[in-house]
């Protein structure tokens, strides 16, 4: 149990000093992290058009991009943080074919038309209003045969189970080297910022959009990534 000491840590921001360490904290944080990216880049290989748009909504420093750089097509990246977007232009710098832009995703999909679009821990930091409209927007501008590929933080069906997978989270991250005062202090900081949903519920608001083609392609504990195919 953590002592109440009064005082409330700062809210989450990927500020300045996140983007500093993003990559590393990523790598101890997220479980199975080059699985999931791995699984991540060969679904896009597999459905990405040649010279057409391959979307990542919040790129952050653009991971998702990377690995993809050899296929005919243009990257967007789109991030909401000034710090993000700032180091992930640095990164492209020499590759034309890659535009990173910030951009608010409350204010709906941008005006292009892809042929995959990634969200990779990303809707979980939208508030909740605003994703049913969003992945309607998604689903509307993928083409025909495009894919949207989901992966995201989760709730457990259940208190027992959530509790359980959580603690396994946090035991994971443990082993990663993070103290349990630093596991509270950003537990405490991602309040109200990030709010996940069931596994059931992610597929529902997919569905709601207008994916009749969708499955998990990855699970671990609290975590999960799903595809939702666009029919041609």
């Amino acid at each position: 149990m953590t002592r109440d000491t009064g005082y409330a840590p700062p809210k989450w921001e990927f500020d300045e000093q996140i983007t500093s360490v993003f990559d590393d904290m990523l790598s101890r944080s997220i479980p199975q992290y080059e699985v999931m990216r791995k699984a991540v880049t060969d679904i896009t290989r597999r459905f990405a058009l040649p010279d057409t748009d391959i979307v990542d909504l919040g790129c952050a420093l653009g991971e998702g991009i990377r690995p993809l750089l050899d296929l005919p097509n243009t990257f967007l990246g789109y991030e909401s943080s000034h710090a993000m977007v700032e180091e992930a232009s640095k990164r492209f710098n020499a590759d034309t074919n890659v535009v990173i832009s910030e951009y608010d995703l409350r204010n709906g999909f941008p005006d292009v038309s892809p042929s995959v679009v990634l969200s990779i821990l990303t809707l979980q930091f939208i508030p909740i209003e605003y994703r049913q409209q969003l992945l309607t927007q998604v689903y509307d501008s993928l083409q025909p045969g495009g894919a949207f590929i989901l992966v995201e933080k989760l709730l457990g069906n259940g208190g027992t189970l959530d509790s359980m997978m959580v603690g396994l989270y946090y035991d994971m991250k443990k082993d990663n080297g993070y103290s349990q005062e630093e596991i509270d202090r950003k537990r405490l900081s991602l309040e109200g910022q990030l709010v996940p949903l069931t596994p059931e519920m992610n597929e529902a608001i997919l569905k709601g959009a207008g994916f009749t083609t969708v499955d998990c392609f990855w699970r671990w504990m609290n975590f999960g990534g799903w595809i939702a195919i666009k029919e041609g």
